[in-house]
């Protein structure tokens, strides 16, 4: 009985999470006319809506890459199918309730154990990731940042007014990331674990992987947004990416409010209000909260199917 909890803890985090984040979005979202957000959600295009649906669909699979090249990393085989379907639930649920190396590391152990990876690789394999995610964060927004050096937000209360200063810093920590990655070639010690660093190949595919992913992500978003002759895409680009790093170095569950905030304050002030968090609203339950309930259901059909044999 006390296993099969713990087995549902997951789940259970999920359903708490998610749960949480309707009430912030409810209170955020409380000064404004709900028609008029209604209204304009109303409006988009079922060519929109579809093409939405369809770049996510492709962003997740994107994400399942970062899992392709962990298993690279700790020279082990799985059944592509298998590394999909765990890396889809993982990062959909961490991606929206946060808590990523928590819920992932869960997932990811719970799979991967079954499928016949020893504890001691999948430790390895999530070191990986989580090391990568700061990798490919910093990398993507540093490169982004130098090329669009964007006006901060007075909200973000920084002591300085541009991204430049930022993505500087941030690509000064990447190129020490992999100087010592192709110089140092004997493994470092994390406990009882021996690491090695990726090699500079891996590294750099994991950031192409991160701009790929989070170009898709934007384009969604874009889609959902009135920008059409107000804003390119590579402009706006920029502004997601300055809105995401904002998000997930908050440590709020999904950027949740941080990112909406950034977005806000960073498109210009002739698009109505109401309109932008239409398209806010719909990119959440879109590209957050549709694939968190795929999972959620994959997760429990596959925890019942694991129970029966």
């Amino acid at each position: 009985m006390v296993r099969r909890s713990i087995q549902c803890l997951p789940i259970l985090l999920a359903v708490f999470l998610l749960t949480v984040s309707v009430i912030i979005i409810s209170h955020e979202f409380k000064d404004h006319n709900p028609l008029d957000i209604l209204h304009y959600l109303a409006a988009l295009t079922t060519t929109r809506k579809i093409g939405v649906i369809a770049l996510t669909s492709f962003g997740y699979f994107i994400m399942t890459g970062y899992d392709f090249l962990g298993f690279h990393y700790i020279s082990e085989r799985l059944k592509p199918s298998k590394i999909i379907l765990t890396a889809f639930i993982s990062y959909a649920i961490g991606n929206t309730v946060g808590f990523a190396v928590l819920s992932g590391t869960a997932i990811r152990y719970r799979f991967y154990g079954i499928w016949g990876i020893s504890k001691v690789k999948i430790a390895q394999l999530m070191i990986f990731i989580n090391i990568n995610f700061w990798l490919r964060l910093l990398g993507v927004s540093g490169v982004v940042f130098l090329i669009y050096p964007l006006s901060l937000p007075d909200v973000l209360n920084l002591p300085f007014k541009s991204a430049y200063f930022i993505g500087f810093i941030f690509l000064v920590l990447v190129s020490i990331y992999l100087i010592i990655s192709y110089l140092r070639k004997r493994p470092f010690q994390i406990g009882s674990q021996l690491i090695n660093f990726p090699s500079t190949n891996v590294s750099l595919t994991s950031i192409f992987l991160a701009s790929m992913d989070w170009g898709v992500a934007s384009g969604v978003l874009y889609l959902l947004l009135p920008l059409s002759g107000i804003i390119s895409f590579p402009g706006f680009f920029g502004i997601y990416i300055l809105g995401l790093t904002a998000g997930l170095l908050s440590t709020v569950p999904g950027g949740l409010g941080v990112f909406e905030t950034v977005i806000l304050f960073s498109l210009p002030n002739t698009i109505p209000q109401a309109n932008i968090l239409g398209g806010l609203i719909a990119y959440r339950a879109i590209y957050y909260f549709l694939p968190l309930l795929v999972a959620m259901v994959l997760l429990i059909f596959k925890e019942i199917q694991q129970q029966r044999t």
